[in-house]
């Protein structure tokens, strides 16, 4: 990746960001794109929207170092805006290949445009801390799409709702994943109620 000169945003970023973790693990999270802090230290997830991941992720029971975080962009957009569907698609072999080789049990993708990439369709407010089993790469891969933690930051109504949401990911974990589309109205149901809280 390092050395494709053809991919965007190339210019006006400071480096490349690659993903990070333990790539054993069963649960990757798959945000948008770096920002300013993420562009600075080569790393993602390390601003105040990352101090927020790392607090939800300890939440259910795992430290940063054991989960695997990465962008379906890896260079910063300029001024944080949006990355752009060319932009996404550039980036989506590294993606891909990323996730062949962890093979994750469980995908969380944080925000729409991770979300969008396995659930091109579905609308975050709708389907936030709801269990998926996608078609991808040939096999059935769970998802769960989640709000941002920078949505959470913004909004004390999305925070309590993505507390409650990541307190899925645990139950979900404990599952058997050949189970999970039988009990995905149950949890789907869960996370309603939830969200409430």
């Amino acid at each position: 990746m390092e050395e494709n000169k053809t991919l965007p945003l190339r210019t006006g970023a400071t480096q490349l960001v690659f993903g990070e973790g333990n790539p054993d693990t069963q649960l990757y999270f798959l945000g948008e794109a770096p920002g300013y802090y993420e562009d600075r230290e080569g790393r993602p997830f390390v601003g105040q929207a990352g101090k927020l991941l790392d607090q939800l992720i300890e939440s259910i029971g795992f430290r940063r170092s054991e989960v695997y975080i990465s962008n379906v962009v890896r260079f910063r957009p300029p001024a944080n805006r949006d990355p752009e569907p060319d932009e996404i698609a550039a980036f989506a072999p590294y993606v891909d290949e990323e996730i062949k080789i962890i093979k994750p049990k469980i995908i969380v993708t944080l925000g729409r445009f991770s979300m969008n990439k396995f659930l091109p369709e579905a609308r975050i407010s709708a389907v936030h801390g709801k269990v998926f089993k996608v078609d991808w790469n040939g096999k059935k891969q769970v998802v769960m799409p989640m709000y941002h933690p920078a949505a959470a930051l913004r909004s004390t109504a999305i925070l309590s709702t993505i507390k409650g949401d990541f307190q899925l990911i645990k139950k979900a974990l404990s599952d058997d994943v050949s189970t999970i589309e039988e009990q995905s109205t149950s949890k789907n149901d869960q996370s309603s109620q939830l969200s409430l809280i």
